[in-house]
């Protein structure tokens, strides 16, 4: 059984392959601030568990719509023209803190400001999740969940840390603007829930959402773990 991932995180990428899977990745080029904007004009504003997993949904549903138009190579096949057979997994991650939600910050300067921050707080790691059954080269099915991890940092960072951190680039692209899984790691006290949704996917709703289509978690393994 094969997974195609909806996504270019690197972050998600590392996660299934430390536990078996080699996905077929399968980027969705989604505009995701155009789909918030149009979500919320029709609908009011979003809060954090309904944004990422709009996100999640948009960026799985592109992806099934890619292959099905051949965007890859023959309608129905993935770039090195095998036929899609198995399940397109999407996801999106967004940080809350006091009532605010904070993706990616981009700049360096915004990295920063968020660090000072949250140095000493708590927030929460919000993460959506689609998984769309393709088997047998065609659409069958989907299904999605959200799923929230709390987390503590550390009270005593200090200001060259953080300018150190920064300065690494590994905040800029990530949701909140930390890793629990590279370098920030160290400034992290303590985890709630799944610690795989901070890292932006958490396994233990892809598993059950997996098991809903009768799919057994161990049919993915196809790689010896990191």
């Amino acid at each position: 059984m094969r997974l195609y991932l909806a996504s270019t995180s690197p972050a998600r990428l590392t996660l299934l392959r430390q536990i078996g899977i080699e996905p077929v990745v399968l980027p969705s080029e989604v505009d995701e601030d155009a789909a918030v904007r149009e979500a919320e004009a029709q609908r009011g504003p979003l809060g954090p568990g309904e944004m990422v997993q709009l996100l999640a949904e948009a960026k799985a549903e592109a992806v099934a719509a890619a292959i099905a138009a051949g965007a890859y190579g023959a309608p129905g096949c993935a770039p090195d023209g095998s036929l899609v057979d198995g399940f397109v997994l999407g996801g999106d991650s967004a940080f809350e803190l006091d009532g605010v939600t904070y993706g990616k910050p981009h700049r360096p300067e915004v990295a920063r400001e968020r660090w000072l921050a949250q140095r000493g707080r708590s927030g929460t790691l919000h993460s959506g999740h689609c998984l769309i059954d393709h088997r047998g080269g065609e659409r069958r099915g989907a299904a999605g969940r959200t799923d929230q991890a709390g987390l503590s940092f550390a009270e005593d960072i200090s200001d060259a840390e953080i300018d150190a951190y920064v300065a690494s680039g590994e905040p800029l692209l990530v949701a909140g603007a930390f890793t629990i899984d590279g370098l920030a790691a160290p400034f992290i006290r303590s985890v709630s829930g799944a610690p795989s949704a901070v890292v932006g996917l958490s396994l233990p709703v892809v598993r059950d959402l997996l098991k809903g289509f009768g799919i057994d978690w161990t049919s993915l393994w196809n790689r010896p773990p990191l």
